[in-house]
């Protein structure tokens, strides 16, 4: 079945770093462009950066902080967060196009917080 698990997510101080994975199976990983996603407590899930071949960030807030990377030989895709405020924390999730048609996983819980 189509799965996908997050992990890497924790609680840190301002300006501090975490790397998230996302780990994908039951489908053909590398014929995939791949995003992730943050939902802040009260709010709308949102689109922060996608790969395909290049990473696009499409958050202007994480620009320069954060580093998405996939792995196709491992199935895996990635999110470097540096420099991480307050404002970053949320539950942070991975998905592929088109959205309705695979299962949301659990998500990871980032906190930022001093």
């Amino acid at each position: 079945q189509e799965q996908l698990v997050e992990s890497g997510g924790g609680l840190v101080q301002p300006g501090g770093s975490l790397r998230l994975s996302c780990a994908a199976s039951g489908m053909i990983f590398s014929r995939r462009t791949w995003g992730w996603y943050r939902q802040g407590l009260g709010k709308q899930r949102e689109l922060i950066a996608y790969v395909g071949n290049i990473p696009i960030y499409v958050d202007s807030f994480v620009k320069g902080r954060f580093v998405l990377s996939r792995d196709n030989a491992k199935n895996m895709v990635y999110l470097a967060m540096s420099d991480l405020k307050p404002e970053d924390t949320g539950v942070y999730y991975c998905h592929t196009p088109p959205e309705w048609a695979i299962q949301w996983g659990q998500g990871t819980q980032v906190t930022v917080s001093s």
